[in-house]
């Protein structure tokens, strides 16, 4: 794993300068795709921004220092798939139909699908994960995080009223 171990924190590294990406014209870019997108206050955004990083520290640390355990294999490769997908829906997707740049969509295209894309090249490689694991995991882990965003936006929402 001594090569794999040495790849693992790309995916977090790039995540992370495609949240900030975000972080900086989503909430403001949300108000014109009211269509497409329900308006996002800036602080509950920060806030499942910043829950979705830790999320992706969290399993590549894990994996990087407990090794490559099958729940932590299936977490990181799905998580790297799940963010592929998320580069092309809805970023992509959502730049095509409004005719207009939506945040994410040059750090998801031009850094996150290629970097994670060879993230995953590599790992079926080197026999770290099959095919079938890969999609298996991405929709499993796409699922949850799909299901977390709205609770993320929520506790967001909540401990920001509170607080600030």
């Amino acid at each position: 794993m001594n090569t794999f171990s040495s790849l693992i924190l790309i995916f977090p590294l790039a995540i992370t300068l495609h949240n900030i990406e975000e972080a900086l014209w989503l909430p403001q870019w949300s108000r014109f795709a009211k269509r497409y997108h329900k308006p996002v206050d800036k602080n509950e955004f920060y806030f499942a921004l910043i829950c979705v990083t830790l999320l992706a520290y969290l399993v590549s640390f894990l994996l990087l220092f407990l090794g490559e355990t099958n729940i932590l294999r299936y977490a990181y490769f799905g998580f790297v798939g799940a963010m592929i997908l998320n580069a092309l829906f809805p970023h992509l997707i959502a730049t095509i139909v409004l005719k207009r740049y939506t945040p994410g969509v040059i750090t998801g295209i031009l850094m996150n699908v290629p970097c994670f894309s060879l993230l995953i090249a590599y790992g079926i490689k080197e026999e770290i994960i099959t095919p079938y694991e890969v999609i298996i995991s991405t929709a499993i882990v796409g699922g949850i995080l799909l299901v977390s965003l709205p609770l993320f936006f929520k506790l967001g929402k909540r401990l920001t009223n509170q607080y600030l």
